[in-house]
């Protein structure tokens, strides 16, 4: 039996906090730096848009399918050696990416990459939740969340001085010395955890049919807009993978160990919490896919300059979600997530005022601050909200099904808000048809942020969830860019 006794503060604990700062934070870093690398791979590669759209969405397209399974493995084998699978298994994927020849290995090394973020991703909470003692638990959370928030912000700067300075294959390779660091940390210093009681069974077709799912109907609304919606390279993607989906759902039904208990959806609050992280999340993609892109082919910045651009965004996330967690605390989460969404889609619609002539001052830096503050408003009462809904003893299951929500979220909107939007691969080429199809899109983007807001007002009356003694609370201070804190729930560690 491990007990959970590290002290916050003492060496061991630091020891542990390091491992699972460093760790999560390469996933955090991937979240941020590939996007700005974007139009320089395409340009190396010869990339039409498709192409780069597939370098994003193969990473979150394993990630979303594996990550339920990655918690359940840990939990089952042990929390630390999934871990630190993932981490060599990430660093691995990375060396892949940095050398590869072509669009298409690439590619293949992201969806690997993703895998790996899938088995870290959940094992660096749990590890601080099933490690510390319970009155040190919220202050290594805290740390955790903080220290990991500041690697997140930095994300877009260090990407694009690596893209300027040296190459663009050095935002993979830069994975692997934080890597080496975490697994020998890792080895020595972080104690094994894992849920005895946890099912002996897993739900590996339900994982399988997810990620088939998700992969036949994004390549579909990817090769769409090209292919035509009736050539069969289209619909053979499409109707296997929405045939996926739904088997995936009739074996969530009848399985004993589901890694979806579908039966949470039924509580109206989770699902429109739920609906409103598709929607914010969706929004947020588009606009992370598609504004370095314009900022650097067409108002002609440099990758560090739009990598700069970024970083207003993530600071007022930094220091401002833990204030709104405090303050939905007090009022209620309605408000928050009502007008969060709100002044977030305003942001997005300023950036329409970005083009040829822009200047930072004058034109990207008040809508990134307002589109930060929008943010900042709504990520930590949403997240909350969703633990709030579920009952208590799928704290750990609803979290991560809003974590999938999240990222599946993002998957739709890199393939379907560019040609949504008029944007198609020859546009790629041309700034001028770009940076149209950029304005029309960021118009939908926060059109749909304002819907999700109204949505919120409409359907959200719960007040969130207070942690119980013991219990870890919600990381309010995590920069979340690409998906809610995840919280992994560990009532049940030996």
């Amino acid at each position: 039996m491990t007990e959970r006794n590290l002290r916050f503060g003492t060496p061991a604990g630091r020891w542990v906090l390091l491992a699972t700062v460093l760790g999560s934070g390469l996933a955090m870093l991937d979240a941020t730096v590939v996007n700005i690398a974007l139009p320089t791979i395409g340009k190396d590669f010869g990339a039409g848009l498709s192409g780069l759209q597939w370098v994003v969405n193969a990473y979150t397209l394993t990630l979303a399918g594996f990550l339920l399974l990655g918690g359940a493995l840990g939990d089952r084998f042990g929390r630390r050696k999934m871990f630190l699978i993932g981490v060599g298994w990430f660093a691995g994927a990375s060396l892949i990416c940095s050398v590869a020849p072509n669009t298409e290995v690439l590619i293949a090394a992201r969806a690997l990459q993703g895998m790996g973020a899938a088995l870290l991703t959940p094992g660096s909470l749990a590890i601080l939740e099933a490690s510390f003692a319970s009155d040190d638990r919220a202050a290594a959370i805290g740390a955790w969340s903080g220290l990991g928030g500041i690697m997140t912000a930095l994300g877009p700067f260090l990407g694009g001085w690596l893209v300027q300075s040296a190459s663009w294959r050095w935002i993979f390779l830069i994975n692997l010395p934080f890597a080496v660091v975490v697994i020998v940390v890792g080895l020595k210093h972080v104690p094994e955890t894992r849920n005895e009681s946890a099912p002996s069974g897993l739900d590996l077709a339900g994982a399988a049919l997810t990620v088939l799912g998700l992969a036949g109907v994004i390549a579909a609304l990817t090769s769409g807009p090209e292919r035509g919606w009736s050539s069969p390279e289209v619909l053979i993607p499409l109707i296997g993978g929405l045939a996926c989906l739904g088997a995936f759902v009739a074996v969530e039904q009848r399985s004993a160990h589901p890694l979806v208990p579908l039966g949470i959806f039924k509580t109206m609050q989770f699902s429109a919490a739920n609906g409103v992280t598709f929607v914010v999340y969706a929004a947020l993609a588009g606009a992370f896919f598609l504004l370095p892109i314009q900022l650097q082919t067409v108002v002609d910045f440099s990758p560090i300059a739009s990598g700069a651009a970024l970083l207003p965004i993530t600071i007022i996330m930094l220091f401002g979600s833990a204030r709104a967690g405090r303050l939905a605390t007090r009022i209620g989460p309605r408000i928050p997530m009502t007008f969060g969404p709100i002044i977030a889609g305003g942001g997005l619609m300023l950036m329409t005022r970005i083009g040829s002539s822009s200047t930072y001052w004058a034109d990207v830096l008040p809508a990134v601050i307002v589109f930060g503050c929008g943010l900042a408003l709504t990520v930590a009462p949403l997240t909350a909200t969703v633990l709030g809904a579920a009952p208590e003893q799928f704290a750990g299951v609803a979290s991560a099904v809003n974590n999938d929500v999240a990222r599946t979220a993002g998957l739709i909107a890199v393939a379907t808000l560019p040609p949504l939007a008029g944007i198609s691969n020859a546009d790629f080429g041309s700034p001028v048809d770009f940076s149209s199809g950029f304005h029309v899109a960021m118009l939908i983007a926060g059109a749909t942020l304002m819907a999700g807001g109204v949505v919120a007002w409409a359907t959200i009356r719960r007040p969130l969830h207070a942690p119980s003694e013991g219990e870890a609370p919600v990381p309010t201070s995590h920069c979340a860019l690409d998906a809610p804190p995840l919280r992994v729930d560990c009532a049940e560690v030996a």
